[in-house]
C-alpha cells in the first residue's frame, strides 16, 4: 500500500483572501509534483461546505480573514485534513500548533521553506499509510516480543506500571506505555476513553450513561476523552 503514495497526489486547497498571496501560493503548489490543487477560496465560510463534501488531504490556510478566521475554521471542523498555515502574523503560532497544524509559514516565505512544509506533510501521510496498512503490533512482555493482531484486541487496561491487553482468547501484560501503544494502533479503530483504558471501537457491545460494555467488562468514558470518543463513533 505504501507504493500508492509514490503515484498518488495529495489533494489540496488554498484558503486565502489576499489575491496576490493566493496567486503566489498557487504558483508554489503547481511546482510540487505530488500536490494536486483542486480548488481555491477567498473566504473561510465558502470553504467549509466544500470540505464537508470533498476529499481534501491538505489545506494551505490564511489565518486573518475578514469573514471567518482560519482559527475559527479549524475549530469548526470535526475531521481535519493536514494544514499548513500561511500568515503574516506570528502571534497565532501557538494556537495553530495546539490545533495540530503540520507547519506555520510566515509571509513572505520562499519556495524552499514552502517545500519543507510540503515534505513534512508528505512524510506524515506516508507514516499514516504504513500504520494503517499494518494489522498487528509486537508487544514487549516478559523476555520476548509477542505478535498481537489488531482484530484480537478487545481493550487495553492500565494497571499501575503495567498495561494489560485483553484479547479474544487471553491477556498480555506489558510495561509499554499507553503513548507507545497508541502510536502503533490504527487511529480509526481504537480510541482512548479514559486515562486507564483504550478500547477497540469494533468490539463495543453497548454504550450507556458514559459507560462502555465489552464482553463482561464495563469501561468508563472520562470527561477528558468524552468529546473525541463520541465524535469518533458518530
Amino acid at each position: 500500500m505504501l507504493s500508492q503514495l509514490d503515484w498518488m497526489k495529495i489533494k489540496c486547497i488554498i484558503i486565502e483572501d489576499e489575491p496576490l498571496a493566493l496567486e503566489r501560493t498557487k504558483e508554489f503548489v503547481l511546482q510540487v509534483p505530488y500536490l494536486e490543487l483542486i480548488e481555491t477560496f477567498d473566504s473561510g465560510l465558502e470553504a467549509i461546505g466544500f470540505l464537508k463534501e470533498k476529499d481534501v488531504q491538505l489545506i494551505f490556510l490564511d489565518i486573518q480573514m475578514d469573514d471567518f478566521s482560519g482559527i475559527q475554521l479549524l475549530e469548526s471542523l470535526n475531521k481535519k485534513p493536514k494544514v499548513i498555515i500561511t500568515t503574516a502574523f506570528d502571534k497565532y503560532a501557538l494556537k495553530g500548533f495546539e490545533l495540530n497544524v503540520s507547519d506555520y509559514l510566515l509571509k513572505p516565505y520562499e519556495f524552499k521553506r514552502f517545500l519543507q512544509a510540503c515534505e513534512r506533510v508528505y512524510e506524515e501521510l506516508k507514516s499514516k499509510i504504513i500504520k494503517d496498512d499494518k494489522n498487528f503490533l509486537f508487544v514487549k512482555t516478559e523476555y520476548r516480543l509477542e505478535k498481537v493482531d489488531f482484530e484480537d484486541i478487545l481493550f487495553i487496561e492500565g494497571m499501575r506500571d503495567y498495561r494489560r491487553i485483553h484479547l479474544s482468547g487471553k491477556r498480555i501484560m506489558t510495561l509499554q506505555t499507553f503513548k507507545d501503544l497508541e502510536q502503533q494502533l490504527p487511529i480509526n479503530s481504537f480510541c482512548r476513553v479514559h486515562k486507564s483504558y483504550i478500547v477497540s471501537i469494533e468490539k463495543i457491545e453497548s454504550i450507556e450513561r458514559g459507560r462502555i460494555k465489552i464482553k463482561n467488562k464495563i469501561i468508563p468514558v472520562s470527561e477528558t476523552f468524552k468529546e473525541i470518543f463520541y465524535k469518533m463513533i458518530k
